[in-house]
């Protein structure tokens, strides 16, 4: 796999595919197969519609288990993962929820994807989940035992659906730094939970604290986007390509082609 950046100066929009639940999990009923052809159709979707990378997750699964998922979710994604890469040249990406890194990293190598995105890389901070331990160091060694430091690992700061009690102490600043100095290859900055955009003011911290590429990770739509874009390098839309707005459904080629007018327009205008 040849080595992969994000567009910084062109921005990248990468767009979301919410996998259906997968086997296993409470709200499953659906086969493997028409799991993957359900990611197959919104990848063709996203594509046409011009975003510039995609990003997997498997958010139907709830309630996530707590840093670990069984081998059938791992095994899971990788079939869905495999298809998406056989499909597209573009650049893809999952997480897997919740936290469970090395798993998502796992299924990357296997699949020839791009990046993750991690959650709790540096800092404890308490999710709905439970406790989510920090992971730097085990999961950059993981990457470097099977031989995938290729693949991006893009990690999350004050995640969203979390308490941040814990860590209170520690400034947005200083943990946007410490990801930097613990190898993380890209900072995540989020609103407070799924569809919620995030805070301008910790979009502008985060910047002015870190090189490494930015990343918004919630809340974008085609009205806000224009006052993020000259602090983000990356952009991930998954609520607002939805339709209605909701996550839950299956991707709108009416609001992906309104987010991908306005965004054209940005580009030009620079």
């Amino acid at each position: 796999m040849e080595n992969f950046n994000f567009q910084t100066e062109r921005k990248t929009i990468v767009g979301m595919i919410h996998v259906a639940a997968l086997p296993g999990t409470p709200a499953n009923n659906l086969s493997i197969s028409e799991i993957i052809e359900n990611a197959l159709t919104e990848a063709i979707v996203l594509e046409q519609g011009g975003v510039d990378a995609i990003l997997i997750e498997n958010m139907h699964d709830v309630p996530y288990l707590n840093s670990k998922v069984g081998p059938e979710i791992t095994a899971a994604m990788t079939a869905v993962a495999c298809q998406l890469r056989r499909q597209t040249n573009l650049p893809l990406g999952i997480q897997i929820l919740a936290a469970a890194n090395k798993e998502a990293l796992a299924v990357a190598q296997a699949a020839q994807l791009n990046f993750i995105r991690a959650e709790g890389f540096v800092f404890a901070h308490v999710a709905d989940e439970g406790l989510i331990e920090s992971c730097a160091g085990e999961l950059l060694r993981y990457r470097k035992m099977i031989g995938a430091e290729e693949i991006k690992i893009f990690t999350d700061i004050r995640k969203k659906h979390s308490s941040h009690a814990i860590t209170a102490d520690v400034s947005l600043e200083e943990q946007v730094k410490t990801a930097e100095y613990f190898r993380s290859d890209g900072i995540i900055i989020t609103g407070r939970s799924t569809g919620d955009e995030a805070l301008i003011e910790d979009v502008q911290i985060a910047r002015k604290s870190t090189s490494l590429p930015l990343l918004i990770g919630s809340g974008i739509t085609s009205e806000n986007i224009k006052k993020y874009w000259p602090f983000a390098d990356v952009f991930i839309v998954g609520s607002f390509l939805k339709e209605n707005g909701n996550w839950k459904n299956p991707v709108s080629k009416e609001r992906l082609g309104e987010l991908i007018n306005e965004i054209n327009d940005l580009r030009h205008s620079v």
